[in-house]
């Protein structure tokens, strides 16, 4: 029986892989802790790794992970920008699930987007706290409004779809446009640049690379509204977060909600309510009134955990059979677009 060694695991991974698992039989050893180089031994007899978003996969950790005889890494994330992927070519690979729920992430950032234009989050304080008072708590229809959507991928297009579905105008930057569903939806591609001063909300749905690193920094956020409000569930990185405390601060735009953080690997997914947070940066944004800070919790739906679990177990299944991994990630071409077609392979 295959041993899997589970890394960063919760109870709700416990739970949705548990009952995967039953089609596929595997030895699960779930460790609570991230993988690190201090870890690695853990997985010692294991034939594969399932690691999450905040783990930590540098060179040293897949030198380690090699010498003890570990060739697969089994992402239950979609994103993969935690993994060198120069020093796992011709030793590891690595394998992601690319789709779980698109519906729960951007879901997730309608919610935001309506807590802050309705000061959801504070009227929710308040009420506890037996002041139904309403000073302060005046919002902003959205329908009419302009909605930024940064990356057109199908998280970006359903978020479209959404914010549409509010009587929304969608206007959208992607390096590579969809022109045909942009005209479905009555939707209008522009510069990145048009798309920051011209929005009344912006959504953010883009990967995280070299490219878009501090994708909205702080030349982008000088073009920004001054009431626009910047919604984040991509990747932390994507927001220069200094420039935007900044912003903030000087109230050149209206809020964020932000349910990644470019710094999270210390904080998110741990209870941290009985110390004090030492990431000065990010108990910065806590304090704005006109922020929401979620743990990154969008994907965290029942329908997204159990496509997560079996996508999970059905790549691994895939490789340990000596099978081709549609979900295999190249170091190549950085995506795993030449394994869909089986045009080339990492190895």
């Amino acid at each position: 029986m295959p041993t899997i060694a589970f890394f960063d695991t919760k109870p709700y991974d416990c739970q949705y892989f548990d009952l995967a698992n039953k089609s596929f039989g595997y030895d699960i050893r779930y460790f609570e802790g991230h993988l690190n180089v201090t870890t690695v031994p853990l997985a010692y007899g294991a034939e594969v790794v399932c690691a999450f978003v905040n783990d930590r996969i540098d060179a040293e950790v897949i030198s380690a992970l090699y010498d003890q005889g570990i060739r697969l890494i089994a992402l239950r994330s979609a994103g993969y920008n935690n993994v060198d992927l120069k020093a796992v070519f011709g030793k590891i690979h690595i394998a992601r699930v690319p789709a779980y729920s698109p519906y729960s992430i951007a879901e997730h950032a309608a919610a935001l987007l309506l807590s802050l234009t309705r000061h959801i989050h504070r009227a929710y304080n308040r009420t506890r706290d037996g002041n139904f008072l309403l000073n302060g708590l005046s919002g902003r229809d959205l329908h009419g409004k302009a909605m930024g959507i940064v990356g057109t991928g199908k998280i970006g297009k359903i978020a479209a779809n959404i914010f549409s579905g509010f009587g929304m105008k969608i206007i959208a930057y992607d390096k590579f446009q969809d022109d045909a569903w942009a005209n479905e939806i009555g939707a209008r591609y522009v510069t990145l640049d048009e798309l920051c001063a011209q929005s009344d909300a912006i959504s953010l749905h883009s990967p995280l690379t070299p490219e878009t690193y501090h994708l909205i920094d702080a030349s982008k956020l000088a073009l920004m509204k001054p009431d626009a409000v910047l919604i984040n569930t991509g990747r932390g990185a994507l927001i220069d977060t200094p420039a935007l405390i900044d912003a903030l601060k000087e109230k050149r735009i209206g809020g964020a909600g932000l349910d990644v953080y470019e710094e999270e690997e210390n904080y998110f997914f741990e209870d941290w309510s009985l110390d004090a947070i030492q990431d000065d940066v990010l108990a910065r944004l806590l304090s704005f009134p006109n922020v929401i800070v979620t743990s990154h919790q969008a994907f965290l739906t029942q329908e997204a955990l159990t496509a997560i679990a079996e996508t999970t177990l059905e790549n691994i299944r895939l490789f340990l059979e000596g099978k081709n991994m549609p979900n295999e990630v190249c170091y190549r071409c950085g995506t795993n677009e030449c394994h869909k077609l089986k045009t080339g392979k990492c190895f």
